[in-house]
């Protein structure tokens, strides 16, 4: 392999090197030049794109860059995302047409200061932002991670879970790969039974991957063939030191950690606990209050970020990570530091993660989202609720004032980060304001001659758990009926609108939290009948017979 900057990617067209497995060096400068030569004549400004094929994404890239057009990046194809976007932009680009009618463009050097691009990100407050970068910012950070890791991966196939709308996806399947002559694939593998299939058809491979996808691998993965991944890097998020630790025990390796942002791009990176390492040419420094600001070959010459996230910084230039500043509320008064508070709840044994949020309802109080361990799972389906966020009271209060006590808990199997590793604080409070479920999560529906076989689970906070029993919760026949019906509704269109009775109940097996179900429905419209039964893995637990009638 041979590098090759950015600047100079459409020189020398060679057809031995690489791109994805089915494209390679000549073809992809082909069919971008044709395409410049098209958004030239069209004289476009600003090309947005948003492109699920990191190939594809390369070659319009290349292309608007050639034809004189800046590119910016939108997070998301919504249509309100478009409409907000629509006066930048001359042309919106979701999938990637043919142009190889158009007169080409002579291949020439790319202008490192003149090419731009801008990402869209939604930081953790939720608002839209839009950070413009210069090509040269880029083709520095891509030569710093072949400095760093090239020799590892050597020609490993880049294999990720991320997309490429964003600076991580975007450098690392992307970028990178394009100029070391690495083979990336096109499109991203978003489950670990995707990512061990995909990688395990290559002869090398390396990972470019989200907390969110690393902490559900299970054990039902090839561990063994998995071990010869040469790389496993993750970024977006923190990645839990539990998480890590188990990809050690099975991978032979810790996975590298990317601190970064999409306004600084790559700041640092790590592996296991050890402290952060700053990437080539970064300069670390301190404000006041102790958050860390760095200037750096990324950001604009002369720059410095200054960013919101306290730094220990030691006498080597390592550093250790505090928590956010921008994430400390005041109530009555009193200053309080979330990031503090949701670690010293995850040091309990019940807890994997937790996300701290302020409601206001009269006076303003703490809230918490909570994603349970096992250990927690079976507190909670064998103390109760109550019992679980007592003693996690008790256990905070050793780390903060009274007042700092959140006074209300959601607790679920995990949090809802977003594929990016993102969990916006806008989308914590909302959830901490809602109030506990009510109905059961379906996760697949599938029917076979007349018969609806559907896979459920019971979330962990049900509101009709409480009172049912308090130190043991157990689902309500009355709820399983209730949700028998209302899911036959939304599956069955000829059910009859009216409840006329019941029939035949059987209550065997008690339902729990986080119980995964098995429920079949089967309507028989001449009798009026809906036949309902859930079951658990093990055994039967409910069934039963609900008529139903037209409307009176």
């Amino acid at each position: 392999m041979s590098w090759i900057g950015l600047d100079r990617l459409l020189l020398a067209p060679d057809a031995s090197r690489r791109v994805t497995p089915d494209l390679d060096h000549a073809e992809l400068c082909r069919r971008a030049l044709c395409l410049a030569g098209q958004w030239r004549a069209q004289r476009l400004r600003c090309v947005a794109l948003h492109l699920e094929d990191a190939g594809d994404l390369a070659i319009a890239l290349l292309a608007a860059w050639r034809a004189g057009a800046s590119v910016l990046l939108p997070a998301d194809a919504q249509p309100q995302t478009r409409q907000r976007l629509a006066p930048r932009v001359d042309l919106w680009l979701d999938a990637l047409a043919g142009a190889d009618d158009a007169e080409p463009l002579d291949a020439a050097v790319l202008d490192l200061d003149q090419c731009r691009l801008t990402l869209c990100t939604s930081g953790s407050s939720g608002a839209a932002k839009l950070i413009d970068k210069s090509l040269r910012q880029l083709a520095n950070e891509v030569a710093a991670l072949e400095q760093l890791w090239g020799g590892i991966l050597g020609g490993a196939t880049l294999v990720g879970s991320v997309a490429t709308q964003h600076i991580y996806g975007l450098l690392f399947r992307v970028l990178w790969p394009l100029c070391a002559g690495r083979p990336f694939l096109r499109r991203a593998q978003p489950f670990p039974e995707d990512l061990q299939r995909a990688s395990l058809e290559k002869p090398a491979f390396a990972w470019v991957a989200s907390p969110a996808l690393l902490k559900r691998m299970g054990d039902n993965l090839d561990w063994s063939a998995l071990r010869a991944v040469r790389r496993v890097f993750s970024s977006g998020g923190a990645l839990p030191a539990e998480a890590a630790q188990w990809l050690h025990e099975r991978l032979g390796q810790w996975p590298t950690e990317i601190y970064g942002s999409s306004e600084t791009g790559g700041i640092a990176w790590r592996q296991g606990v050890e402290p952060w390492t700053a990437f080539p040419g970064v300069e670390l420094g301190q404000d006041e209050e102790g958050a860390l600001n760095l200037s750096s070959p990324y950001l604009p010459a002369g720059h410095v970020e200054q960013t919101a996230d306290a730094v220990e910084i030691a006498a080597d230039g390592r550093f250790l990570l505090r928590g956010r500043l921008d994430r400390i509320v005041k109530l009555e008064e009193k200053r309080i530091a979330l990031p503090m508070l949701e670690q010293a709840l995850g040091e309990h044994a019940w807890v994997a993660e937790a996300r701290l949020g302020v409601i206001q309802q009269g006076r303003a109080f703490l809230g918490a989202l909570l994603a349970l361990t096992p250990a927690g799972v079976h507190a909670l389906r064998n103390q109760g609720r109550r019992s679980v966020t007592e003693t996690l009271r008790r256990h905070l209060a050793g780390h903060c004032e009274a007042i700092a006590l959140p006074r209300r808990w959601r607790l679920l199997r995990q949090l809802p980060w977003s594929p990016q590793g993102k969990l916006a604080q806008s989308t914590v409070e909302t959830l901490l304001k809602a109030p506990r479920p009510t109905l059961v999560e379906s996760l697949s529906a599938v029917e076979q001659d007349g018969e609806w076989q559907l896979e459920l689970e019971v979330p962990l906070d049900l509101a009709h758990f409480s009172g049912h029993f308090p130190q043991t919760p157990v689902l309500p026949g009355v709820v399983q009926l209730d949700w028998a019906q209302q899911l036959a509704r939304q599956l069955i269109a000829e059910l009859p609108p009216r409840f006329a009775g019941m029939e035949v109940l059987k209550f065997q097996q008690l339902v729990r939290p986080g119980d995964r179900l098995q429920l079949s429905l089967r309507f028989d419209a001449a009798r009026g009948k809906l036949y309902f039964a859930y079951r658990n893995d093990a055994a039967a637990c409910s069934s039963g017979r609900i008529l139903l009638g037209a409307a009176q």
